[in-house]
């Protein structure tokens, strides 16, 4: 069996825009083998995703001897490593395994230490989608890497399978077949400019008067920085999830829901991916601009302040009023355009 090892050990949502690689792989190689290297907090996706057969959890790796390091990816007998994310540990380990095809970029000084295909790549100047450049990698494999947004969009795939606890799957049940359950999800852990509490707010208000449900999702620690604004607003929530959930849980919880509402995170293209609404809130400053990070899915989309550049805003990030020129009701009107997803498309798993 011939097998890939695709390296991503950065962010949720990073991890989602590598899955093309992976679906690339196993449609041009058939019967191949894709193992996904990610952190611990990526495995979740990797278990939901139908293009990847295995993980190799890096977090696990670390706590290795160099030599078990080694050990651990000679296991898999790999014919080729892609380093989709640049990490000098992984570079090196890749290297003493001998792995026969170690592919990475040229404008990493590492690579030209360890590797042996280079891929010229530049991504921070490029007008590329952060998926197309990702599947530059697969270049040295003479597969297919000019492909088109819409031609990559089924690639990003994902389907949960971590079950819901009754508790948290029966908070979706609908009082009526158009009531919508909105997903908002405030914060970004610094990954994003921020839409605003301000805005969010008036957002949950318009949507509950509309007669959907809306949810707010976030880690713990998120959850308690928003306490103030979660106890305003509890009376127009349906439910407050924030610190409740595992990664698993959260795909299984939005998967079904009808569609979520983010700035330019990891459950935004979560949301995609697992083929609900998902409305990405952008600015227009590059690289942060939708035009390398928009989310990618059946019924994915984005807002973004037209303006030709947002630079006015790179000294303070947390202050840009690009981003928040985005107006409430501009993103409740788009959410009420919004389709009930069928009830079959609603299936929650049930485990493996």
């Amino acid at each position: 069996m011939r097998t890939f090892l695709v390296s991503r050990t950065d962010a949720i949502g990073d991890v989602v825009l590598t899955l093309p690689v992976c679906g690339v792989l196993k449609q041009q190689v058939p019967g191949c083998r894709v193992v996904l290297i990610g952190r611990t907090y990526t495995q979740a996706v990797a278990e939901a995703c139908p293009w990847v057969d295995d993980f190799l959890n890096y977090d696990e790796l670390l706590t290795l001897s160099a030599a078990e390091q080694v050990n651990a990816l000679r296991h898999y007998k790999a014919e080729a490593i892609l380093h989709i994310f640049p990490n000098k540990v992984l570079a090196r380990v890749a290297q003493q395994a001998g792995i026969p095809i170690r592919i990475g970029t040229r404008n990493r000084w590492i690579h030209w230490l360890t590797c042996n295909r280079l891929v010229p790549l530049s991504r921070r100047h490029s007008a590329l989608h952060e998926a197309q450049l990702n599947l530059k990698l697969l270049q040295p494999l003479r597969l297919p890497v000019e492909l088109s947004l819409a031609a990559i969009t089924p690639l990003v795939r994902l389907q949960a399978v971590a079950p819901l606890p009754p508790a948290i799957s029966s908070l979706l049940a609908k009082q009526s077949a158009q009531q919508l359950n909105v997903v908002l999800h405030p914060r970004s852990r610094g990954s994003a400019r921020e839409w605003g509490l301000d805005h969010f707010g008036a957002l949950v208000r318009v949507l509950h008067g509309a007669g959907h449900r809306v949810f707010v999702t976030g880690t713990a620690a998120e959850g308690e920085e928003l306490a103030p604004w979660l106890q305003e607003h509890s009376p127009f929530l349906a439910g407050n999830l924030t610190g409740q959930l595992s990664l698993g849980q959260l795909l299984a919880f939005i998967q079904g829901a009808d569609g979520l509402v983010a700035a330019s995170t990891g459950p935004l293209h979560l949301a995609a991916a697992l083929g609900r609404h998902a409305l990405g809130l952008y600015p227009p400053m590059r690289p942060a601009h939708p035009g390398r990070w928009a989310p990618l899915g059946t019924y994915a989309e984005y807002l973004v302040f037209d303006r030709p550049d947002c630079s006015d805003c790179r000294q303070q990030p947390a202050a840009c009023t690009c981003i928040k020129a985005i107006e409430p009701l501009q993103v409740a009107g788009r959410v009420l355009t919004w389709q009930p997803l069928s009830a079959l498309q609603h299936k929650l798993p049930t485990g493996r």
